[in-house]
């Protein structure tokens, strides 16, 4: 028998507040037209003054026991991905403990953005391939609208904010690709790569939120040569192969990179799911809110072979091979 991190429900929430690229057109010298073409970006949410990385993680949370039928104290851990916490510390994942009503346990949160769900999950499946959790609570959370420079059209454009979750638990499985649950995990860093995407801003640097600077063309080459390669690992340490799966749920940062991805893997487009023209990109959040939106749809369904994947700053970057 093999332990396996089997996904027992999901959830997402997205502040009510659409903008569209219209929008920008009143501040910016930019257009529907050239936002669409060059990222696939039709709207994005931003949160309500009143609203935080964990407030909407703790709805997205709701909605994700909601849906596998627990209550918070059925959670033996939280793991939260953000680069937007509400404060310096304590943890986001903390005060979503508090808020969901969770008292036994522990909480804490990982920093790799974009990629930070995928890091999350690998974590969560650790802990419960290690006996340290038989059920974990995995969230990805992002504000990216309070870390945006509103005169930078090549990036405040592209962003958004929003939280998915997902529950994985302890199962025990066969050992083969046809369980249920996570199959591998395949996770890199470059930490010379810093420049290409990074907040100007730190508490131990200058004291100051910061606002997030990109190289746009640097993050696009790196990106798709990137993915594709942990895919093919990812895949590889699980035992199947791209024409097995049935989903492609990449991270949700620009159209042209997800398109890329899937051609260099031979995967068509109604193979991958895609919500980038509706949520931006919201960085940590994008994997899950894309695997919640997925089932909503009806286009995830149980025993689906999924690959997820993502890159973000640092550079960091990996993919999960899991079995929904």
């Amino acid at each position: 028998m093999t332990i396996r991190a089997v996904v027992r429900g999901c959830g997402h929430y997205l502040p009510e507040h659409v903008v569209s690229n219209s929008e920008f057109e009143k501040t910016l010298d930019t257009s529907d037209e050239w936002i669409r073409s060059r990222s696939g970006i039709e709207r994005r949410h931003f949160a309500a003054e009143d609203e935080t990385t964990s407030s909407m993680a703790i709805n997205a949370a709701r909605a994700a026991l909601d849906d596998a039928g627990l209550g918070a104290g059925d959670i033996d851990a939280i793991i939260l991905a953000t680069s937007t916490p509400d404060l310096t510390f304590p943890s986001v994942a903390t005060m979503v403990q508090a808020g969901l009503g969770m008292t036994s346990g522990f909480a804490f949160d990982i920093q790799a953005v974009c990629a930070g769900f995928i890091y999350a999950l690998g974590n969560a499946q650790a802990l419960i391939m290690a006996g340290q959790a038989r059920r974990v609570l995995v969230i990805g959370a992002e504000t990216f609208s309070r870390i945006m420079d509103w005169t930078d059209r090549s990036t405040c454009v592209l962003f958004g904010d929003g939280a998915g979750a997902v529950i994985v638990e302890h199962q025990d499985g066969a050992g083969t690709s046809d369980d249920r649950g996570i199959l591998s995990v395949d996770l890199h860093s470059d930490g010379r790569f810093r420049e290409a995407l990074y907040v100007d801003g730190g508490v131990s640097s200058n004291q100051r939120t910061g606002q997030l600077r990109m190289q746009g063309k640097e993050v696009f080459r790196h990106a798709v040569e990137k993915l594709t390669a942990t895919a093919e690992v990812a895949l590889e340490r699980a035992g199947v192969q791209a024409d097995d799966l049935d989903w492609l749920v990449p991270h949700q940062a620009n159209l042209r990179i997800i398109r890329g991805t899937a051609q260099k893997m031979g995967l068509p487009m109604e193979r991958v799911i895609v919500t980038v023209q509706d949520h931006g990109n919201t960085s940590a959040a994008s994997i899950p809110l894309a695997l919640s939106v997925g089932q909503a749809r009806g286009q995830l369904k149980r025993g689906d072979l999924v690959l997820a994947e993502g890159i973000g700053g640092g550079l960091a970057w990996g993919a999960v091979v899991l079995r929904w």
